[in-house]
């Protein structure tokens, strides 16, 4: 039972086995997953499901590139070439659409040392862009294959055609994932309430229209407002995280939705479904509104313009602006919490969340479960707590 100073009072209700805290693409397959395991889910979120980082409209799956290989950027790699079958049997299962293709990516080169360092990555990709049924090209060509795409005074020195890279829609995305809970007995979903408080050693959470929830255990997979909660758990010298805004574009344009995503210098040009060419994305640190679009993003569309001619007349028919989770260090924070057993995290992605929130929602449930949490070191949540330091 909670103490007397704890920020929760008992409930009288029967627990849930797994309380997920955050409707997005984190949250959302932690709890599809959980369910499939035959776990009773209760799925919180203080908006709407998707409303944060993960209802953009941008769905770049970009993978690092091969040179200096590590452990993060192993991960990233298989939890990419595993995510096409995740994506098929979702749509499978709901009937609906992800917007997913493994369309490539350009990479046009404007400076010698970009050419330079590009024949060395192409060396490298045939050592590790493989396994054991297919491997990836990371080609370096003189001009484009497509006219224009990038433009030709934007790639002085050639450019890479990286064959990894992929992409989806975010919202259909979401979509998907609400749609196979949805119809699951065993689960609930709640939204316009969030979780306001935790007392883990209880077992029980407290949401904002006052709510008490009994649970097995916990993953807090709210995006950014996952840092504040675990400061309340964990007091710590520096926040454990941060929301970064970025703004992004959807603009209507003739553009073959299989033609590789475009990206130079944080410029994302990403061609979708149905006439629809995504353009992303700024990295805001500081800003007065987090969901407000100003000239930041109308100077990222003027490059776009310039990079991609197809779209120098191409209408925006959709600007949006959000908050993106960045854990101290860069890296995702996930598994448990080191003095929690019945709580666990799922945040931080920042750019990389759509490639990787499956595979991180394995492995966490492995871990809730008595398996291991197979992700690098540098994710865990005990790394991002000795970083920020206990107070």
């Amino acid at each position: 039972m909670p103490n007397a100073d704890s920020p929760v009072k008992a409930s009288g209700q029967s627990p849930v086995d797994l309380l997920v805290a955050g409707g997005g693409v984190m949250g959302l397959w932690t709890a599809l997953f959980a369910a499939q395991k035959g776990l009773s889910i209760r799925l919180v979120d203080r908006r709407y499901i998707g409303s944060g980082a993960s209802g953009g409209v941008l769905g770049a799956l970009m993978p690092h590139l091969p040179d200096r290989w590590n452990a993060k950027k192993a991960f990233q790699f298989a939890a990419l070439v595993s995510l096409e079958g995740e994506i098929a049997a979702l749509e499978a299962e709901t009937g609906l659409s992800t917007g997913y293709r493994r369309s490539g990516r350009f990479i046009p080169l404007a400076k010698p040392q970009n050419r330079d360092n590009a024949i060395g990555q192409v060396r490298d990709a045939r050592a590790v862009w493989t396994t054991p049924d297919r491997a990836f090209a990371f080609e370096l060509l003189d001009t484009a294959p497509i006219a224009g795409w990038p433009a030709r005074d934007a790639m002085p020195y050639g450019l890479v055609h990286d064959h990894l890279a992929a992409r989806l829609s975010p919202r259909g995305l979401v979509a998907a994932l609400k749609a196979a809970l949805r119809h699951r007995a065993n689960v609930e979903i709640t939204e316009g309430t969030g979780l306001a408080a935790l007392d883990p050693a209880a077992g029980l959470g407290r949401l904002d229209d006052g709510t008490v929830l009994s649970f097995g255990h916990c993953v807090l997979a709210a995006g950014v407002e996952t840092f504040p909660l675990l400061q309340l758990l964990t007091p710590l010298a520096k926040p454990a995280g941060m929301g970064v805004k970025g703004q992004a574009a959807l603009l209507k344009a003739s553009v073959d939705p299989a033609q590789p995503v475009i990206f130079a210098d944080g410029l994302y040009i990403v061609p979708h479904e149905n006439g629809l060419v995504a353009i992303g994305s700024t990295s805001e640190n500081s800003f007065e509104d987090a969901e407000s679009t100003d000239h930041m993003l109308e100077a990222l569309v003027e490059n776009a313009r310039h990079m991609a001619p197809v779209l120098a007349n191409a209408p925006v028919v959709q600007r949006w602006a959000g908050l993106r989770p960045k854990a101290i260090g860069r890296e995702p924070m996930v598994g448990r919490h080191p003095d929690h057993a019945n709580l666990s995290l799922m945040t931080g992605g920042f750019k990389v969340s759509f490639g990787l929130a499956h595979a991180l929602a394995r492995t966490v449930l492995d871990e809730i479960e008595g398996g291991t949490l197979d992700v690098p070191p540098s994710f865990t949540v005990t790394a991002h707590i000795e970083q920020a330091g206990r107070i």
